[in-house]
Order: C-alpha cells, then structure tokens, then sequence
C-alpha cells in the first residue's frame, strides 16, 4: 500500500510540465500543487486520529488510497482550481500511511531490528516514486494523458481491494467506536493537541524539529527536479523520469541502509544530524556540475536521493521509539504534521525565489542551506546537552 500511494503521488510532479501546460500556468506552478497536497496531508494528520481510532489502520489506509484515486480524476481536468481540489484530496489520501504504518510495526516488529523494519516499509515511498520514473512517461505516450491517469487510479482502487482479507486482524486491537470522529476530523482544536503531544519526550522537539527542516527538503527536491531537468537543462520528459527514478531508487536503498546503520549505532539523532549536513553537500554539487555530462548528473541525483530522502525510516523509528506506548499513532502524526507544514512552506518559497532569480539553482541552494545549518544545530545541542536534548 505504501508503494502504491507513492508511485500516484510521484507520478504528479512527473507530468507537471504537462499539468502546468493544460492549466495555462507557468512550469514552476507544480510547486503550489506540491503546496496544497501537503496541506491536505497536514489536515489529516491534526484531525485524522480519530478516524484512526475509529476504523482501525488497514481501512484508514483503504479510505486514503479511494481519496487518491479521486484526487487523481481531479487533477486530470483542464481547470486548474479542480487541480487543486484533486491536490487536496491526494494529500488526504497519502497521510494516514505513517500514523496507520507505526501502529501496526511497533506491535510487530522486534526491538533490536525496529529501525531497520520501519526503514524498510518507509523505502516503499521512494520505491513507488522510482517505478513513476521509469513507466510514467511511457504510459503518457502508450495511452496518453488521460489514459495514464485513469491506469493509476485502477492500481490505486485495486490495492485498497486486494487487502481487505488482512483487515480483520490487522484492525483488531483498535480503539471503540467513536461516533464523533467526523466531526472531530473538522475540529481546528485538533492541531493544539497535536503540539502539546511533543513534550510527551524531551528529544521530540529537536527530533521534530529536524523532520521539518529534512521535510523542506525532500519536498522541494521531489517537486522541481523533473522541471528542473526540463525547463533548465532542456531534458524530456522522459530522460527527466529517468533522471528523477535513479534519486528514488537511491533513496529507496538508502533508507534501509541508515535503518541498519542506526540499529547498531543506538542513536538515530545523531544518525539524522549527519545527514542533514550531508544534504546539503549533495544538493550544492548537483546544482554546480554541467548538466552536458550525464554520468555526473546520475551520479549528483544518487547522492541527492540517498542524503535528501533516506532519513524518514529512521525519523519515524526514533519518534516511535520515544514515544509512550499508548500514543505511538499521535506522536508519530503530530511530528510528521509539523514536517508537512515545511513541505507546504518549502515549495511555495522555492516557487517564489524561483520567481524572482529566474533560476532554480537559487532556491535548491536555499534549501540546502537551511537543512545544513540545522544539521550544526543540533550536532551542538547533542555535544551541550547529551543526546536527550
């Protein structure tokens, strides 16, 4: 299911140059799509733990995949405010992943392998995005636009079929019946409890705080790269996907391999420290090497996909791990909704500055940036105050 929901939601910024085309906007405009799907994301998880609760892990996950074949049809008409609409819709179909996901493997997966366990189904998010890469540009030119949205949302609804013989066990242990939970979906005082929940630990600010600026980054990288390969270096759409595959199949790796690391390391802060310095190194060069040498640029886009987006299995792990047992689910949710809020905030800024420079070597350099220094910041607490801090 991971894999499914992530191979839709990385198929958009792949067909952004023809989304943008088809609403009459500029290319960097995939930007604000990458915007309001984050905020969709947001809302879920400040107000979907009730849901949650409610109807167990396995239906919260078949309810967002139905959400993500909706928003899909909508963002496949020519009207770019249904676009939007459709963006909103796949953002609340792709969070209940993380909450639903730690749920069920901090129940099933062994204390000394934890790590390495979440970092495995979290190498599911850029598994999906690499399969994007390499089919998505041959189903536009096999069955064309419309035909290849219609391909994902069949993939999508036949998922959330194919598990329901799971759901009677794996929705066992959930919470009693909570009539309420739609109204509770809409309730802004959700996202209050959300942030008092983050004190439950003395590491879940910092540990939040790194998600968010780690998220920034994953989601300016996942937003403009394939634009930026077309618009600036004069790429297809095709080479573009190729491109864009090999980040996501690095990262893919990747996490299972800092999952690894981490386990035997025991500390996953410092794990996440290291690499928020390493992001940035990786984002400078790709922006710096010519883009006449593709060997340079595949190598560039490997290091980019492993530093950028194999920090999420151990993000997850570690949040779980200092959580209390009884509120692994909204821990999990309320960091990661402070870490969608900078995936809201990164691309629209990156847009912005993209804007203003006419470039995007400008906005990727930003963004590494402010990773890197929070990479510093919190290898100084950790050498201040200890690992707890």
């Amino acid at each position: 299911m991971q894999i499914t929901t992530s191979f839709a939601a990385a198929s958009i910024p792949l067909l952004g140059p023809i989304l943008t085309q088809r609403w009459g906007l500029a290319p960097e405009s995939i930007g604000y799509v990458s915007a309001v799907t984050s905020v969709g994301i947001c809302w879920f998880l400040a107000c979907g733990g009730p849901m949650l609760d409610h109807h167990g892990p396995v239906r919260a996950l078949q309810i967002g995949l139905v959400s993500v074949a909706a928003g899909l049809v909508l963002l496949s008409q020519p009207v770019a405010l249904l676009g939007l609409a459709g963006a909103l819709f796949v953002g609340l179909g792709l969070a209940p992943n993380t909450p639903a996901g730690s749920q069920i493997l901090m129940r099933a997966a062994p204390a000394r392998h934890r790590t390495l366990v979440f970092s495995i189904k979290q190498a599911g998010v850029p598994l999906g995005g690499a399969i994007a890469g390499l089919t998505i540009a041959s189903l536009v030119l096999g069955i064309g636009f419309v035909g290849a949205i219609w391909a994902l949302v069949a993939i999508a609804l036949c998922c959330a079929l194919l598990v329901q013989p799971f759901r009677k066990e794996l929705d066992a242990e959930r919470a009693a019946q909570d009539p309420a939970w739609a109204r509770r979906f809409l309730s802004p005082s959700s996202l209050m409890r959300s942030a008092r929940l983050l004190d439950a630990h003395p590491a879940l600010p910092m540990l939040t705080g790194l998600g968010i600026a780690f998220s920034i980054t994953q989601a300016s990288v996942t937003a403009f790269t394939a634009t930026y390969m077309v618009t600036q270096h004069g790429k297809t759409l095709a080479q573009a996907g190729q491109y864009v595959a090999v980040l996501l199949a690095a990262s893919t790796l990747a996490r299972i391999f800092f999952g690894w690391v981490a386990d035997r390391m025991g500390n996953g802060l410092l794990l996440l420290s290291l690499l928020a310095l390493g992001t940035g190194l990786a984002i400078v060069l790709l922006v710096s090497v010519p883009a006449t040498n593709p060997w340079l640029v595949y190598g560039c886009m490997a290091l980019v996909g492993a530093t950028s987006m194999g920090w999420n299995g151990v993000h997850i792990a570690e949040l779980a791990r200092v959580s209390p047992p009884n509120l692994i689910g909204d821990v999990t949710a309320g960091a990661s909704l402070f870490g969608f809020i900078g995936a809201i905030c990164g691309p629209l800024v990156f847009a912005i500055v993209a804007g203003w420079t006419g470039s995007f070597d400008w906005p990727f350099i930003l963004v590494a940036a402010q990773l890197a220094a929070f990479g510093l910041f919190a290898l100084w607490r950790q050498a201040s105050r200890g690992p707890s801090a």
